[in-house]
């Protein structure tokens, strides 16, 4: 596949292996994201690190089997499992194991390369719990191209208590698109003593308090909101069977980039994101392959 050098869709972060009740499977927001990214017929790479061994080595093996482009170093750590458990309602619970390769991910000549050709980028708090990969995200940022249409998109994805006010405000600066969901988005308002009620109002307050190009409100069933400096688009979640809701996030923040990057509206992005992952839900685990009329990328 050729793609134009500076097209690059980064997912950045955490590399594991989900530990579900009956199979494992690859899992980690950023490698979702890029996988999805690519099924867009965009360059998706993922950016992480394994360990020197069997779990690592099959990761390595699978993206190559998919053709998904990545940068993954090895490192003295296990690769990274986390184990999950579905309540009845297929919401996901995780034990995410720590000390792990994904927690060590060094800025080495190869990712700071890979980061001056890159396009759209997204992370998340999860990989900022350990200094270590935290401050190689930060470099990878420095190192994106300074032009004004690099997308940064901060994923917060809040697991347990692997987050920290500091992370959060941080990446919230440096990023120009933020996705959050419902409870996020109250964690967040209570770490910034912003009071009140409505969710709308807290949105527009923190796309302007962090200069957000746009910020993605995702609320379950409820729906999800994009807001803009310009507007406010609202979705109705579609009515689907759940098999299990692991990914839809992620397909939803790739399916919406991949839409901007083709030079969609952000009305139409927002449609797509929300299609993409209904879609998600209907399918076991977080990266089933997507209809060619979701994609759009039929011969």
């Amino acid at each position: 596949m050729n793609h134009q050098d500076n097209n690059l869709v980064v997912g950045m972060g955490e590399l594991l292996w989900d530990l579900l009740p009956e199979e494992r499977k690859i899992g980690g927001a950023p490698a979702n994201f890029a996988y999805h990214i690519s099924q867009f017929g965009l360059a998706g790479c993922v950016v992480s690190a394994i360990g020197d061994d069997a779990l690592g080595r099959e990761i390595l093996e699978d993206f190559n089997a998919k053709g998904l482009e990545h940068v993954i170093e090895t490192v003295d750590f296990p690769t990274g499992t986390v184990r999950v458990a579905l309540d009845s309602n297929g919401i996901p619970r995780y034990e995410i194991m720590e000390c792990v390769a994904w927690d060590h991910i060094p800025f080495t000549s190869r990712i700071e390369a890979l980061a001056k050709r890159t396009r759209a980028v997204c992370f998340g708090s999860l990989a900022q719990r350990n200094p270590v990969s935290g401050s190689t995200i930060r470099s990878f940022l420095d190192a994106m191209p300074a032009e004004n249409n690099t997308l940064i998109v901060f994923d917060a994805n809040l697991r347990l208590n692997f987050y920290s006010r500091e992370t959060l405000c941080e990446s919230m600066e440096r990023c120009n698109i933020l996705k959050i969901n419902d409870e996020e988005l109250e964690v967040i308002s209570n770490m910034l003593d912003m009071t009140g009620p409505d969710i709308k109002k807290k949105c527009r307050e923190l796309a302007e308090s962090y200069d957000l190009e746009i910020l993605i409100l995702t609320c379950g069933v409820e729906g999800s909101y994009v807001f803009t400096r310009e507007s406010t688009s609202f979705q109705p979640t579609p009515i689907v069977e759940v098999a299990d809701t692991v990914g839809a996030g992620d397909s939803f923040t790739a399916a919406f980039i991949a839409a901007l990057l083709k030079g969609k509206s952000t009305l139409e992005a927002h449609a797509l994101a929300v299609k993409t992952s209904a879609f998600v839900c209907t399918q076991k685990g977080a990266t089933p392959k997507l209809p060619e009329e979701i994609t759009g990328t039929g011969a």
